[in-house]
Order: structure tokens, then sequence, then C-alpha cells
């Protein structure tokens, strides 16, 4: 006995939903993917405090200066607790060593020196190594703007003398946001 004629047709009917349903989950499991790996990585910049007054080709912290750089310790050394700083750099000059030395041992964290001339590199790098991560970078002369513009993608006013720390988070998908505290 045969059996009847409508049963025959009714596995081709149903593989098209069967086939959409499979799709839908292989769209959803990518889709859940990315969104997992997306992460962001906050970068602070900071410009090294007052040089000391004088004629010296790489001046020293002035104790205005030091100060600050205390204060800087202050505002990100906190280790208690979750979104600490998981890397210090400091551009190769006096005085942005030394306004990231109290930090760094607040943190107990190596501080990782660049060259002025290797600041874009640099960005770069920071991003590549500390992927979701917290970067803190003191920075002076060329060096603060080529990173900023390496991170950003477009240049950013900064005045040479002033108390800024600039906030930029960069996401894995999307563009880079900025924001400048004065203190």
């Amino acid at each position: 006995m045969e059996p009847p004629g409508i049963t025959r047709h009714r596995r081709p009917f149903l593989a098209p939903l069967w086939l959409s349903l499979a799709a839908a989950f292989a769209v959803g499991g990518i889709a859940w993917v990315f969104y997992r790996s997306s992460t962001t990585t906050l970068v602070i910049m900071v410009r090294p405090d007052e040089k000391d007054a004088g004629k010296i080709e790489d001046p020293p912290l002035s104790p205005e200066g030091e100060e600050g750089a205390e204060r800087l310790a202050h505002i990100f050394g906190d280790t208690r607790g979750a979104g600490g700083i998981d890397v210090v750099y400091a551009s190769d000059d006096r005085r942005a060593r030394q306004t990231a030395a109290p930090l760094v041992e607040r943190v107990r964290r190596a501080l990782v020196v660049f060259s002025a001339a290797d600041a874009q590199a640099t960005a770069a790098r920071a991003l590549r190594e500390h992927c979701g991560g917290t970067v803190l970078v003191v920075a002076s002369g060329a060096a603060l703007p080529r990173m900023m513009r390496e991170l950003t993608g477009s240049d950013v006013d900064s005045a040479p003398y002033d108390a800024v720390i600039y906030l930029i988070s960069i996401p894995t998908l999307g563009r880079a946001h900025l924001v400048q505290l004065r203190f």
C-alpha cells in the first residue's frame, strides 16, 4: 500500500523553515561573538608639570611640579578594587619620568619609557598590547599631540602649559571619544 500523496510533500515544505532557523542561529552566534569580543581601551594622557627655571636642556620638575606629580599619583594610584592603571608610559625626557615616578611607585607597575620621535608607534603599541585595559601616558613636547592624533584620528588643540588630563575612550568597534579635564 502506498502512503498518501500529502505526506510526500511535507518534508520539502518544512525545509525553508529549518534553513531559516539555522541561518538565524548562525547570525545570532556570530553577533554574540562580536559583542563579547568588543572592548574599550581607556588612555589617560597627562602633560608633565612645571619645569624648574634655568638654562638646562632637559630641566627637572619644579617644586610645584613635584607636588603635581604627587597629586597625579593620588588621583590615579588607588590600587583597591577594579579599574586600576594597567601600564604607565612616559616620554624620554626628565620631567615626564619624574611626573610618572610617584604613580609608578604607588601602583607597583613598571614604567615604559618611549622616545618622543616614536610617539605614534608607541600609541599603536599601547592599544595593541593593552586592549581593553587602562593606560596612562605622561608625554611632553611634540609627543603628546602626535599620540593624540594617532589615538583619536584628528588634531586636538592643547595649550602647552595648561594642567589638562585627556581621557580617550577607544572602543574596538567605533570611533574614539575624547574628554578634557582642566584642574
